[in-house]
């Protein structure tokens, strides 16, 4: 399965990306994290030891220049459109049981579509990500999907979009489709989180009447306290592990 996680900052984002990937793992699958949000804490919430220090992908400098024949940074000139990246995964990334995990990190300078060395090398290694490795992919996304281009969109097997009870939330849920809608990534679902009450699952339903609905996760404080803690949230109980476990059924 290839998945790509998308949605609001502030949504619960990468605490359900953490929780799907450590049940996968626990699951017996082999899962490849991505960590393609600028503002990484995958790392973090998944429980891995001296997070801070993963460098990213974006970052090495030294490598993108050795792969691509350009020094990042630079816009132009002439440098590789499709640098050796199948080496990548298992020699940049953190391990940790069943989970590999890579921080791809933002591209600085010109937007994520500039064509810039870094910005080549980070497509490429996305594109062999999804169609030829062979564990389990999660990427987690910002809100939009910049990593994701037109050859890799139809290999993802299903985007999710993970959204709260909450206009802005909703809003960029419709963004989101519409950037998916651009490269032909169709295969779209919804997780509803930080649900209080049936009216908030009930508003979710009722905006995105046209979403495919994966499930709806319930507002726990024991999550909230575990991000206090610097805790993984897959290390306390919560009612959410076990509504993602039947999403995974689902998926």
């Amino acid at each position: 399965m290839k998945l790509a996680v998308s949605g609001k900052g502030g949504v619960g984002k990468t605490t359900f990306s953490a929780l799907l990937i450590r049940i996968l793992s626990d699951m017996g699958k082999k899962v490849l994290a991505i960590d393609a949000d600028p503002d990484a804490n995958l790392a973090s919430a998944l429980g891995i030891a001296n997070s801070e220090r993963i460098t990213p992908i974006a970052e090495m400098k030294d490598m993108i220049f050795e792969r691509t024949g350009a020094q990042p940074g630079t816009i132009g000139g002439f440098f590789k459109l499709n640098p050796k990246v199948d080496d990548l995964p298992d020699t940049l990334s953190v391990k940790m049981d069943n989970i590999k995990l890579m921080r791809l990190g933002s591209v600085k300078k010109g937007g994520g579509g500039c064509l810039c060395p870094e910005s080549t090398l980070l497509k490429s290694l996305v594109m062999h990500i999804v169609l030829a490795r062979d564990e389990v992919v999660v990427m987690d996304m910002e809100a939009g999907i910049e990593h994701l281009g037109r050859a890799t969109a139809k290999s993802v097997d299903k985007l999710i979009v993970v959204v709260e009870p909450g206009r802005r939330s909703i809003d960029t849920a419709a963004h989101i489709r519409k950037l998916a809608q651009e490269i032909r990534l169709e295969k779209i679902a919804v997780v509803g989180n930080k649900i209080r009450s049936p009216k908030d699952e009930a508003f979710i339903r009722e905006h995105l009447a046209d979403f495919d609905i994966l499930g709806f996760l319930p507002y726990g404080d024991e999550l909230i306290e575990a991000d206090l803690n610097g805790q993984s949230p897959y290390d306390v109980e919560s009612e959410a592990k076990t509504r993602i476990r039947a999403m995974i059924a689902k998926l």
